[in-house]
């Protein structure tokens, strides 16, 4: 994402004006010199510069009592940290920004931190809380009549929409639209440009070209759009020059020609082209992706340092996360590379270039879950970190044990997701594991029926039924056979809200039955292979990102038994683990 854009967009959408301050700004020359040394330094890149002028810029509005233009150089400061990928600095300033307009009631102004967290969400690739702070923004402006500054939060929506729903994407435009001639006509030309190029990615030439005859209507009367050099682009690739359009975009889109390049070449038929210019953005989108994640974890390490208990578990996940991730990422390339030089002729191009398209979503996906995943709870660990070094909070005992449970909670989130990560690694590495433990069966299930029952709800009970003589023992490797047992009763304890937890152990022939039963939500028979799957959630607002049930199952499978779901069941779920009886 271009942050120079973002930047101009907040300067159209929070601009100082004399409506909000007693000074005509266009008139004032330090105002001018305080704002352009601001800007150039931006530009620039140079830190020392922008915060020194930032902060004469601020105080100079403060003085002339201007809140609202004082905030809007705080949303500059946010986008400038995002500029150089400091997500989790410009994160904290975001979560500042909003808890200081809280504590003084400007109500009127509490969309720009909204808005400064859609951008951040956006970064860092989670589109459906961009989305969710984009529409509470346009709600916001909705109620304060602002409306003149609507139509670019919808731009924003889209922008975000527009891969996943093209139809809502063509709707918001028209929103934005109607809008806009209303409250802001200067914006019509811009929105109508963007909704001709939406008509090229969805393959509609016709309308596009209806479309850019109007843009060059609208430009010979003196208009102009910020997507005009991408109108340019598809135009030569829809008149057949496509050599000319790709040169075109190379050297005038920036940043955005890395997504019209391969769009431009796809619909020309030229599939070779165009995956070799998909594997060229992804690369190159990995690269960004990982400083952003590398700073991202390097700023919540820098606050979780304050305290010498966590200093050193925080380190051990975030290096075993950036290896998970690492392995990942190489991972994908090789397969890319393989399929690459397989790959001869002119069908099998194009099913490698879907084939690597799907593979970059899973991949997106994946990384955002754990980035989402593990970001959350550690949140929660700095956000109480600092509660804790309140001095106020010394004298309430209460409080600072609600705090280290919820802390507690945090750290085991993350400490179950690194393992589960962990697990399916060694996993895959290892060939042969042994079995030369004899761990007693009644013993380790009361072991866990004990451990568990902190972890569940007041009206959930954990009960264990066994038929089972205690001295019976099994021959195994007995920290496997555990984190089987926890990965199921971690499922367990997640799904149910109230009712029990059954744990169940007896002797069929000369295999071994353990059972994990709740009272939960419940899985459909049809999903009972499905849940075994990598990264499967049947349920994307609960924790975790589905390794726990294909780890017990490929754990089980390393043990010559097998875990599996009992159809049968109905009252909630069950699962049975079964293992040979060694002599």
């Amino acid at each position: 994402m271009n942050i120079v854009r973002i930047l101009l967009a907040i300067a159209l959408l929070f601009g100082t004006s004399a409506s909000h301050a007693n000074v005509d700004y266009k008139k004032d020359v330090k105002y001018k010199e305080l704002r352009d040394s601001m800007s150039h330094a931006f530009n620039d890149g140079d830190s020392a510069r922008f915060y020194t002028h930032l902060t004469n810029l601020q105080n100079y509005l403060l003085e002339h009592n201007d809140l609202h233009g004082y905030y809007t150089q705080r949303c500059n400061d946010i986008i400038f940290e995002m500029n150089r990928q400091k997500i989790f600095e410009a994160y904290t300033k975001a979560q500042e920004l909003s808890k200081e307009l809280r504590e003084k009631k400007l109500t009127k102004e509490m969309y720009m931190a909204v808005n400064m967290m859609g951008h951040i969400n956006k970064y860092c690739g989670n589109k459906e809380a961009a989305k969710k702070c984009w529409y509470e923004v346009v709600q916001m402006m909705e109620k304060n009549g602002y409306y003149e500054s609507i139509p670019p939060i919808y731009m924003n929506i889209i922008n975000v929409a527009i891969d996943d729903d093209a139809q809502e994407a063509l709707d918001l435009m028209d929103k934005a639209k109607a809008i806009a001639q209303k409250y802001s006509p200067e914006r019509v030309f811009d929105i109508e440009t963007r909704k001709t190029l939406t008509y090229y990615n969805n393959g509609d030439i016709q309308k596009f070209l209806e479309g850019y005859k109007v843009y060059k209507e609208g430009e010979r009367k003196g208009l102009s759009s910020v997507h005009g050099r991408s109108m340019e682009a598809y135009y030569l690739a829809c008149t057949g020059k496509i050599d000319e359009a790709i040169e075109y975009a190379k050297r005038e889109l920036g940043d955005e020609g890395a997504d019209a390049i391969p769009l431009i070449y796809e619909r020309a038929g030229r599939w070779e082209e165009a995956y070799k210019s998909f594997k060229e953005e992804s690369l190159a989108s990995d690269s960004i992706d990982n400083v952003v994640l590398t700073n991202s974890m390097q700023g919540i390490q820098e606050q979780v340092e304050l305290y010498e208990a966590e200093k050193k578990a925080a380190n051990v996940r975030t290096t075993a996360l950036m290896g998970a991730i690492l392995l990942l990422t190489l991972l994908i390339i090789a397969l890319v590379y393989i399929v690459q030089i397989r790959k001869k002729h002119l069908k099998e191009l194009r099913k490698a270039y879907k084939k690597a398209m799907e593979s970059e979503k899973m991949k997106t996906a994946f990384i955002q879950n754990v980035s989402h995943e593990v970001r959350t709870p550690l949140n929660i660990i700095t956000g109480f970190a600092q509660v804790i070094a309140d001095p106020d909070l010394a004298g309430n005992p209460e409080e600072r044990k609600r705090i280290s449970t919820m802390m507690q909670k945090s750290t085991r989130q993350v400490t179950i997701l690194i393992d589960e990560i962990i697990g399916l690694s060694l996993i895959e590495s290892t060939e042969k594991m042994s079995k030369n433990d004899k761990p007693h069966i009644n013993s380790m299930l009361r072991g866990l029926q004990t451990e568990y029952k902190d972890y569940v709800t007041d009206e959930t009970e954990i009960k264990l039924e066994t038929t089972l003589p205690d001295d019976f023992t099994l021959k195994t490797n007995e920290n496997m056979l555990r984190r089987i047992l926890s990965c199921l009763m971690e499922n367990a304890v997640k799904y149910t809200e109230k009712g029990c937890i059954t744990m169940k152990a007896s002797m069929e022939g000369d295999q071994l039955q353990m059972m994990v039963t709740d009272t939960g939500h419940g899985i459909p028979a049809e999903e009972a292979e499905r849940i075994f799957d990598r990264f499967v959630k049947l349920d994307n607002f609960k924790e975790g990102i589905g390794l726990g049930l294909p780890l017990s199952r490929k754990l089980a499978e390393q043990l010559g038994g097998k875990v599996e779901l009992d159809t049968t069941y109905t009252d909630g779920a069950q699962f049975i683990v079964t293992l040979p009886i060694s002599e």
